[in-house]
């Protein structure tokens, strides 16, 4: 059963709305997509409760008729790492509970995203991070990379943590976070030439600039019809 973690070179970058797109895709090709935010920070308060914005986006593309308390088991206001907002919060993330939310979508699913927080190395419980937890929960990876200044460094950082730690790299995507006024960039327009001369890693795609308009039904199309265009997803589906 396939299943894989998307992660980023920092924050910003894109992760969720590939995540979307992604399951957008996939539910058009009529595969039951599952979705695992194992934990989301900076949640507003909605009627008393927490509400994760990213992880309820990524059900609304999934078309996702799980609860959100299977979707996202941890949730925190503050925004920054999940092991600090838990650590102000006075409780810990526990691993095996992600991992029992992991196995009941994998068992209901064609396909389970797991998306990350921010990148690899970022704390879930101590010293714990997203990437041990996916060498614990065998998830390859698909690394989202924006492309900016920057970029190139961020992204070797990220290859080099992934085969350090003996963690599958499914591929990258390169998405360009924010809109391009114009061509006076050179980074963003050198980055995905520059990348492909640096790395073994398999480029699935390239992304233009896209916002979502907040109707889920109209958003749903058009990223199915952009990911189908500019996206190899064979690498995902195993």
């Amino acid at each position: 059963m396939p299943s894989f973690l998307i992660t980023g070179t920092d924050t910003g970058v894109g992760k969720t709305v590939v995540g979307c797109g992604l399951a957008a895709d996939l539910t058009a090709q009529r595969k039951r997509v599952g979705i695992l935010k194992p934990a989301e920070t900076g949640c507003p308060e909605r009627e008393g409760e927490l509400y994760p914005q990213d992880a309820a986006l990524l059900a609304g593309f999934a078309q996702s008729s799980l609860p959100l308390e299977e979707i996202c088991p941890y949730r925190f206001a503050p925004p920054v790492a999940p092991s600090v907002a838990a650590d102000m919060a006075g409780t810990a993330i526990e691993v095996n509970r992600i991992r029992e939310h992991l196995q009941r979508q994998v068992a209901s699913h064609d396909i389970v995203i797991v998306e990350g927080a921010g990148g690899l190395l970022v704390p879930l419980n101590g010293r714990y991070s997203f990437a041990d937890l996916a060498a614990d929960l065998q998830l390859p990876v698909l690394i989202v990379i924006g492309s900016k200044l920057g970029a190139l460094n961020h992204a070797l950082l990220t290859f080099h943590c992934a085969q350090a730690r003996s963690l599958p790299v499914l591929g990258y995507i390169l998405n360009h976070p924010t809109p391009v006024s114009d061509n006076s960039d050179l980074a963003i327009q050198t980055n995905a030439q520059t990348l492909a001369g640096l790395t073994d890693v398999p480029c699935l795609g390239i992304l233009p600039y896209m916002s979502l308009s907040g109707d889920v039904a109209a958003d749903r199309v058009i990223l199915s019809e952009h990911f189908q265009a500019a996206i190899d997803m064979q690498p995902l589906l195993g």
